[in-house]
């Protein structure tokens, strides 16, 4: 199911700068999840395999199947969201997933998906909002649970991670023009394409045409090509979100939430 992909371009060096001991394979067919039977097959090109492992008590019992799934004994490499490319440092030496669905992407782009997985493994950070918000997750859970389904906090926790992450990459992104200006290039040019959905989010929410966990999935992607956000998401990208991580997400909520009623 899975090979060693052929970097080109400005990847090696940039595989090399920042996570030279990672392996970056193509998969057969794409995935969410990886069951622990598929997930053992990285045992033929990796060197072990180490498990993350969380008490959990924390999780509450309504959490979403996937999410139990994710802290129980199971392997389970990959999660919904991951979109196109993944990463895990769950593996010995740590993995970047390409996945079949981005076969008719731009290459640029997709070079610049791996570019950035491989920044985020060199970050010392979780590869999941679970281990980013921890036993704070059910103060995220009772701030949202009057307004959002199981689904939508789901998705809102995973594009909360996602700013956080942006914060710390798009640091790094803003320097590449010198050292990989094709990169760097994509990255720039995702971001002035999707500057403009960011700037008619207000509007498509007050109007019920985009709903709240969806207009922030796309507005924390804005965070690490420093996009203009509107309110609440601005409220994102701040160097106390940075800071303060987790407890800054939890009061974020609480307050957007109230300011809602």
């Amino acid at each position: 199911m899975f090979t060693e992909r052929s970097l080109t371009g400005e990847l090696p060096a940039v595989r090399e700068a920042y996570a030279p001991e990672a392996l970056v394979l193509n998969c057969d067919r794409d995935f969410e999840t990886l069951d622990p039977a598929v997930a053992e097959e990285l045992l033929l090109v990796t060197d072990s395999l180490d498990q993350i492992s969380y008490d959990g008590a924390w999780l509450p019992t309504t959490a979403p199947e996937v999410l139990q799934e994710y802290i129980g004994n199971s392997l389970t490499i990959g999660m919904p969201g991951d979109g196109g490319v993944a990463w895990t440092r769950q593996t010995v030496p740590p993995c970047v997933f390409v996945k079949p669905r981005l076969e008719t992407s731009p290459d640029d782009f997709v070079s610049f998906l791996i570019a950035e997985a491989l920044v985020e493994v060199s970050l010392d950070e979780p590869e999941h909002f679970l281990g980013f918000f921890g036993e704070r997750y059910p103060d995220f859970v009772t701030a949202t649970e009057d307004y959002l389904d199981a689904n939508a906090r789901y998705q809102l926790a995973a594009a909360v991670y996602t700013a956080y992450l942006g914060l710390q990459t798009r640091a790094e992104f803003a320097d590449w023009a010198d050292d990989y200006p094709d990169l760097y290039a994509a990255w720039d040019d995702a971001g002035e394409r999707l500057q403009p959905r960011l700037d008619d989010l207000p509007s498509e929410i007050a109007q019920g045409q985009t709903e709240f966990a969806a207009a922030a999935e796309l507005a924390c992607s804005g965070v690490k090509h420093g996009l203009d956000l509107p309110a609440p998401f601005a409220a994102l990208d701040t160097d106390a979100y940075l800071e303060y991580g987790a407890d800054y997400a939890v009061q974020w909520a609480e307050t957007t939430f109230e300011k809602m009623e």
